[in-house]
């Protein structure tokens, strides 16, 4: 099937299964099954088994799933041998804190640039980032083929500066604003509110036990549908 016919929410989960079975590649497992996948991930084994059919018999009953098969699947099926440069507008705490982070995890995404108002922070780095003035963002959206930004302003200008944003031609918005913004149809935006994150990790530890034998991912990595 191909990715254009994959239901938003079984492609919003692609990622959280592939990082997943990054920790299990990396401690030497071999297989695992949907229950043990729904254990450690927090997502019913029936809609995992579900997503995954979407990409064809990926699975066999009463064995699971082959860990090294499925984990090159997906790093062929997301793109993951694509690097993809990302801009951050707002260089604040938060802001500051994503330009040092850069996914460092990650080695198909990469933060080439931060941009800010505020003159002072103008023509610096931030763990060898440049920080532009939001008059360049267009020079260096496209110098970069820049797709996607991260937006951490303030929610007093948040709205005006997504609208300068779209203009540049991104297409993708990570908004960690508590503004809910407008966007064109052609722009999709993910609404990052770490207070909820916050409550859905005081949820899990109060509602969910950890199966030991497996590794955990963080709660920032888990799917939760906006």
């Amino acid at each position: 099937m191909s990715e254009g016919k994959i239901p938003q929410v079984t492609a919003k989960r692609l990622p959280l299964y592939y990082r997943y079975l990054e920790k299990l590649h990396a401690i030497g497992k071999k297989r695992i099954s949907s229950s043990q996948l729904s254990d450690a991930l927090q997502i019913d084994p029936a809609t995992i088994r579900r997503d995954l059919s979407y990409l064809g018999e990926l699975g066999k009953k009463g064995y699971g799933y082959n860990v090294n098969y499925l984990l090159q699947f997906l790093r062929d099926f997301l793109h993951q041998d694509e690097v993809t440069n990302v801009v951050l507008v707002g260089v604040g705490h938060l802001g500051t804190a994503l330009l040092g982070y850069n996914f460092y995890r990650s080695h198909n995404t990469k933060i080439v640039a931060g941009f800010d108002a505020d003159i002072s922070k103008v023509g610096k780095e931030v763990d060898g980032i440049p920080v532009f003035s939001m008059e360049r963002f267009q020079e260096v959206v496209e110098l970069h083929q820049v797709e996607v930004a991260i937006l951490t302003v303030p929610a007093t200008v948040a709205q005006a500066t997504v609208d300068m944003i779209v203009d540049a031609g991104i297409r993708g918005i990570m908004n960690f604003t508590p503004v809910r913004l407008t966007v064109p149809p052609h722009v999709r935006m993910h609404n990052i509110d770490l207070t909820i994150e916050l409550q859905t990790l005081i949820y899990f530890l109060k509602n969910f036990p950890i199966d030991e034998d497996l590794p955990v991912l963080e709660v920032g990595e888990r799917d939760h549908e906006r």
